[in-house]
């Protein structure tokens, strides 16, 4: 037993657990083994103690009542929630030997794994988990849903996921928050702009949607969704025309900018008012205050690459702080992801050497069509850290494959999920602060560990404890699948290759609770691109079939549905992490759908109405918020809603296409289109 939980009651270092950048340091507040407030850790270095609602509230989730107690086997139809309760020791045995059996008829590929980042946890996300499939030979997933388009288009650009330090941000003099609502998704960001707004810094927000960020904001800049790319290119043609460009800093660190140079020429401002909805006077005074302020930085946020030129779109945006040659400056550049400064050991944590021969892969953006389409077909699915029949593209086709009677399928979460009401099996599991776990944070640069506070909740087991039984149970010996939690840390911690990881130890990690990674200024050696610098021409992406310089690509067409359509994240909830517990819920208060008043009037809607919205994959009902904070053409949602008495009918993702994004496999969620009607 771990000392923190030896001690009843006091007060206990904890991280937060949620796929949110700031991953934040807490204190967790323990009276007779229950955690009765949680707040955020003071020493924290970049969190400071500051949390946001979804944590501070984070304990009416792991006591809500609704949590599962003990493991549970379906009774009646997929869907409609009959179950009873069963045996740890009955519920590993009815698995396994499922397994067995369709290994021996159908061959592993059969079995498919579906999981994500609901706990950030490295070795119940990509630990155990991915030593066992392997062992096991199942079809493996490719884990795109998120990042994954922007990943690539911005690796193209700069080689990895590298930006600037973002304490450093509190010396920037702009910052362009640019299809991130921060206030909700990064408020640490916000906080560190705060700072350098009271240091002078001008803040610009460019979304398709006046939320809290963008009301936040110095100015706001809406957009016409999937043409951020074109708005870039704008940029830089006034940037290129007005000689507001470092041109020493394109000598010295960029490949391809006299290329880029004649290529923007074409992206002239009224040209690109007319794709984007920007003024042609706020393009040119845009691009002047980039070129003519410093440091600038660019926050790039996940919006913009969830439509199908996802991966151009942030590649373009990536571009920009090389023209003005920001990254030279302390708080210039830009950031999109910072995760690969403090990349582990994966090879070591997830071990995919325990595969004995190369299996197939499915996109989990695809995870309905794998259900339903698939030859040879997937015949069980084991779910865990995920959601899909509220958060996968697609949804009615998602549900539809779900309840396949012949699909044998096993969910492990902490609820009773929409996707769990269509299992035979559901396995209870703990919250994050009943683990053994360590976290990386994919903005700023520090690694934390989360050991054990409370007691596991009644019978609910760990990720890595249950792939332990399962291993077990299907006879695997390797050692690999027998490692403690301390010994898969002190594994993923020892990374040669990695030398901002260089001297990290779990006996250093366990007493600090959190460590800064040994970063180096980005430009102090050679990028990890084909020349070791910049790409605005790039020939990797040449050879692989796309535009070798950054281009506007417009979104398909979808027949003549007339409204853009942007299911966004909401304030309250964290994809569906949330949805289901009533301080939450109550908190967010009901799903709405933002439009605005002159398309609102030719449909005859007032605010507050309520609406139908549908396309050819689906509908939902959803409350009219009418006003200006979209443009014509374009509806935004917030939120991926429980389907309960107050979320209603208000699966967005029933509306969402599942077809894969230009780069990296990535999901587009946001490029979809629908009708809208007042609800009759």
């Amino acid at each position: 037993m771990h000392s923190y939980l030896k001690e009843r009651t006091g007060v206990f270092p904890s991280v937060c657990s949620l796929d949110c950048p700031d991953q934040c340091g807490l204190l967790l507040h323990k009276v007779d083994g229950k955690i009765v407030k949680i707040e955020g850790d003071p020493n924290h270095p970049v969190t400071r103690g500051a949390i946001c609602n979804k944590v501070r509230n984070m304990g009416e989730r792991i006591y809500d009542p609704k949590r599962l107690r003990y493991p549970l086997k379906r009774t009646g139809r997929k869907g409609e929630g009959s179950f009873e309760r069963i045996s740890w020791e009955e519920v590993i045995g009815t698995i396994t030997s499922r397994w067995k059996r369709l290994i021996a008829e159908h061959g592993s590929e059969s079995i498919m794994p579906y999981s994500f980042y609901g706990n950030m946890g490295r070795l119940g996300t990509e630990g155990m988990d991915r030593r066992f499939f392997h062992r096991l030979g199942a079809t493996r997933l490719d884990y795109t849903i998120c990042q994954m388009a922007g990943e690539v288009g911005y690796r193209y650009t700069m080689g990895g996921g590298y930006g600037f330090d973002p304490e450093d941000s509190v010396h920037s003099k702009l910052i362009i928050m640019w299809g991130i609502n921060a206030v909700s998704t990064n408020m640490h960001q916000v906080v560190l702009a705060e700072q350098a707004r009271k240091n002078g810094a001008k803040i610009v927000v460019i979304d398709v949607h006046n939320n809290r960020t963008g009301r936040w904001a110095d100015w706001f800049i809406p957009i016409v969704p999937g043409t951020d790319a074109a708005l870039a290119l704008g940029m830089m043609h006034v940037l290129f025309a007005e000689g507001l460009v470092n041109e020493p800093f394109l000598q010295q660190y960029t490949v391809g900018h006299e290329e880029l140079r004649e290529h923007v020429r074409s992206y002239d401002p009224s040209t690109v008012s007319a794709i984007t909805g920007v003024p042609v006077e706020d393009i040119i005074r845009l691009a002047r205050m980039y070129g003519e302020t410093g440091p600038s930085f660019i926050r790039i946020g996940n919006g913009p690459q969830h439509h199908d030129n996802g991966g151009m779109c942030i590649r373009t945006i990536s571009c920009l702080p090389a023209l003005t040659g920001a990254w030279l400056c302390k708080g210039g550049g830009a950031i999109k992801s910072n995760g690969a400064y403090l990349e582990h050991n994966s090879k070591a944590l997830q071990r995919p050497d325990l595969l004995e021969r190369p299996t197939r892969r499915v996109n989990m953006n695809l995870l309905g069509s794998a259900l339903l389409e698939l030859d040879p077909p997937i015949r069980s699915m084991y779910v865990y850290n995920s959601n899909p029949a509220v958060v996968a593209p697609h949804a009615n086709k998602v549900r539809q494959g779900l309840e396949r009677e012949d699909l044998f399928t096993v969910v492990h979460d902490l609820f009773m999920t929409e996707t769990a009401l269509y299992a035979d099996i559901v396995l209870p599991a703990t919250s994050s602060f009943e683990n053994t776990d360590f976290y990386r944070s994919y903005w700023h640069h520090y690694v934390q560990i989360q050991q054990p506070v409370i007691e596991p909740y009644e019978e609910s087991k760990s990720n890595v404890e249950v792939f332990r039984l399962l291993a077990e149970a299907m006879g695997f010996e390797d050692q690999a699948l027998r490692d403690t939690e301390e010994d898969m840390i002190r594994q993923a911690l020892d990374h040669p290759n990695n030398p901002v990881l260089e001297g990290m130890t779990y006996e250093e990690l366990a007493e600090k609770q959190f460590l800064k990674g040994k970063v180096r200024p980005l430009l102090s050696g050679r990028l990890k691109t084909l020349s070791g610098k910049i790409e605005l021409y790039s020939k990797t992406m040449e050879r692989n079939g796309l535009p070798p310089l950054p281009t506007y690509v417009p979104l398909p067409e979808e027949g003549d549905l007339p409204f853009l359509f942007v299911p966004a994240p909401n304030h309250n909830f964290l994809n569906s992490t949330f949805s289901n517990n009533d301080k939450h819920v109550r908190m967010e208060k009901k799903p709405l759908l933002h439009m605005n008043a002159r398309d609102a009037s030719t449909l005859g809607i007032a605010d507050g109405d309520a609406v139908r919205v549908w396309n050819e994959r689906g509908e939902c009902q959803l409350t009219a918020a009418v006003g200006e904070d979209v443009l014509p053409g374009v509806v935004v949602s917030q939120g991926l809603w429980a389907d309960s008495p107050v979320g209603g009918k208000a699966l967005v993702n029933a509306l969402t296409p599942d077809r894969v994004a230009d780069m990296g496999g990535g999901a587009t969620f946001f490029s979809g289109r629908v009708r809208v009607a007042k609800q009759g």
